[in-house]
């Protein structure tokens, strides 16, 4: 694995997907792409640069490789307590400043399904499905993820933290996975969207003031990660509500959004 190779496409997958893996993470980022470099019986890291770089039917591969590098482990009800923020604190908000509008709610790195189909138990539990507008989009760059979450299909581990009833309402179980039902399922649209891709976020909902893009900067660059941030303040209104990760802090990434504690939760708010 010659250095210059490893450099030349971590610095091409940096620059197209945000993801970086530092001088101590070549093994791993090796490793992870060890399959799709045979597949194309690539002799080394360069080769594979090549195909990427060159190749007209590189669109494909680079599906396979979101789906190889990205972390799409998800689980219903997680950190929860944005979503309640959400629930109880801003769209009340909204509707009682905008009560004829659609309210539009991004899920910008969905992996599953797991965080959009939570968002909208959420939002169902709480009534406001049937006294206002609101509309679910979620993303994510994996092709495999988009289309899992297209499937509705979950295996036990994913409900580890959803309460028995939730599961029991929302969810047709099966003999070793259970399925969301269709009412559910329904709310959400799905798409693909490359977060650091400017034809993906020219059809990503980008302004909705409401933004979901948790667990997703601590895998990026300071520089990716800004650049992303300010593709979503430049649209979203005021004020815009962008929520991530408890493990992430955008303090010295970028100064669009205001750190702000509601409730038992923290989000970056725009205004």
């Amino acid at each position: 694995m010659p250095d210059r190779g490893f450099e030349l496409l971590r610095d091409l997958v940096h620059e197209q997907t945000g993801l970086y893996f530092d001088d101590g993470k070549a093994d791993l980022f090796f490793g992870k792409l060890s399959l799709l470099i045979e597949e194309r019986a690539c002799k080394s890291l360069l080769d594979y640069y090549d195909v990427l770089k060159c190749e007209s039917g590189a669109t494909d591969e680079w599906g396979k490789l979101f789906d190889a590098l990205t972390v799409q482990e998800s689980f219903f009800w997680r950190e929860v307590e944005q979503i309640r923020v959400l629930v109880d604190d801003i769209v009340p908000q909204y509707f009682n400043i905008s009560p004829n509008d659609t309210l539009s709610i991004w899920s910008a790195a969905c992996a599953g399904g797991c965080e959009p189909l939570t968002i909208a138990m959420a939002l169902d539990e709480a009534g406001w499905f049937d006294r206002a507008r609101i509309e679910i989009c979620a993303s994510d760059a994996s092709p495999r993820a988009i289309e899992t979450a297209k499937k509705g299909v979950y295996r036990e581990h994913s409900f580890r933290r959803l309460p028995p009833a939730l599961k029991e309402k929302y969810f047709v179980r099966g003999v070793a996975d259970s399925r969301v039902s269709s009412a559910l399922h329904s709310r959400i649209r799905w798409q693909r969207t490359n977060l650091m891709s400017e034809a993906d976020i020219a059809l990503a909902p980008m302004t909705s003031p409401v933004i979901f893009c948790r667990n997703v900067f601590i895998y990026f660059s300071n520089q990716a990660a800004c650049k992303t941030i300010s593709a979503f303040a430049r649209t979203m209104p005021r004020p815009g509500y962008l929520f991530v990760g408890m493990a992430e802090s955008l303090m010295k990434v970028s100064s669009d959004f205001q750190l702000r504690e509601m409730r038992d939760a923290y989000i970056y708010v725009k205004s």
